[in-house]
């Protein structure tokens, strides 16, 4: 995975690099803990354990422990920015997480402003890149990536005219419901509804009784798992027709346990699920054993953002941010278990991959993906 160029004798000039001890290298875990999402940062912070217990195993990073230091950012802003401060006073040389963009958009300049690099493993909204000064990565895609290939999917093969966009406020929903606004618009469709819901609530009835009077072929829920599962359960409880499709963030199997039968048919766009890609069989064993469950949507992308995170360090020979920066900048095609990793200048991967998944028996499973053209769907389990 990560590679010999691993396992080479200690650090030179490490103490000055900000790792809590010559023996360690402490990488930082943002994620909600807590919350609504919490299932989603629980299964973030097992990844990342599954990580570096692999890492060493096999000796660690050129002789040093990697030790992961967890955070609770509770997907809100104000505990996002609390929870970036913890991380940097436990001295971490990097940072490899995040969930929500809402509590990421915070974080970055407190990272920033003390040159720790932050590879975010979920957190999709495009800003954070592009303004992240190239100190901030992804092992993720950007949410004008998802919504494009939301809007293709919408018009293309479900032959969608009329589309209504449902989000909740946050950064992520409402910058991913724009997104696929404008390109359903650019691709001949028609939004016929776009609006917030209030997260947290029991009922949501009312909300879609207004969507279906707009009469749309398809709504696309960009908000949260949480309320994605009661949207589904509702919808068939009040007989409506139309599709109901979401984004990344509603693939967390919570929502199966919500909806209940009512999941059957649900699609949602979203980059590969762990059990999709064949170089991920080995961390879905692993990470069974540690965490007693299935990796969930996250899980992979946190491991290739440790992984990539001790390349660098390995490559550069030193724990100081900037030139875990530089390194990273550096790498060329990183065997990620999500496939090939490079990033461009603002740190965005050069090739975010978005397929839609759908629920069959209970089971989120891969089902169209658009060729290497861009311009056919085809079945998203072929490689």
């Amino acid at each position: 995975m990560a590679g010999a160029g691993l396992l080479l004798a200690p650090l030179a000039g490490c103490g000055s690099g900000g790792s809590g001890g010559s023996d360690e290298l402490r990488i930082g875990v943002p994620a909600p803990l807590s919350g609504d999402s919490a299932s989603a940062g629980q299964d973030i912070l097992a990844a990342a354990k599954v990580a570096a217990e692999e890492l060493n195993k096999a000796g660690g990073v050129k002789g040093r422990t990697v030790k992961i230091i967890e955070a609770d950012d509770a997907c809100s802003a104000q505990q996002g920015a609390q929870a970036a401060q913890k991380l940097l006073n436990s001295k971490v040389v990097a940072v490899a997480g995040g969930y929500c963009s809402g509590a990421a958009v915070p974080a970055i300049p407190i990272f920033g402003r003390r040159n720790v690099p932050f590879i975010m493993d979920a957190s999709t909204n495009p800003s954070l890149t592009d303004t992240g000064k190239g100190k901030v990565f992804r092992t993720c895609g950007r949410d004008d990536n998802q919504g494009l290939v939301a809007a293709k999917f919408m018009t293309g093969p479900l032959g969608a005219r009329r589309v209504a966009l449902l989000h909740d406020n946050t950064t992520y929903a409402k910058g991913l419901a724009d997104a696929a606004a404008g390109s359903v618009k650019r691709l001949g469709g028609q939004v016929v509804y776009e609006d917030a819901l209030q997260p947290g609530q029991s009922d949501y009835s009312p909300v879609l009784t207004k969507v279906a009077s707009t009469k749309p072929d398809v709504l696309y829920f960009t908000g949260y798992f949480a309320e994605a599962g009661l949207l589904m359960k509702q919808r068939r409880q009040l007989g409506l027709k139309f599709t109901l499709m979401g984004g990344d963030a509603t693939t967390d199997a919570t929502v199966l346990k919500t909806a209940g039968p009512a999941a059957d048919g649900y699609i949602a766009t979203t980059a590969p699920l762990a059990k999709d890609l064949p170089a991920a069989s080995a961390f879905v064993t692993a990470y069974k054993a540690k965490a007693g469950a299935d990796p969930g949507p996250f899980s992979v992308y946190e491991y290739d953002a440790v992984k990539l995170i001790a390349k660098a360090v390995a490559d550069t020979g030193s724990t100081k941010g900037p030139d875990i920066t530089k390194a990273l900048h550096a790498i060329k095609d990183f065997p990620g278990i999500t496939g090939p990793i490079t990033f461009d200048q603002k740190g965005d991967r050069t090739d975010p991959l978005y397929i839609t998944v759908h629920v069959q028996k209970g089971a989120f499973t891969g089902y169209k993906k658009l060729d290497k053209t861009g311009a056919t769907w085809v079945d998203a389990q072929t490689s």
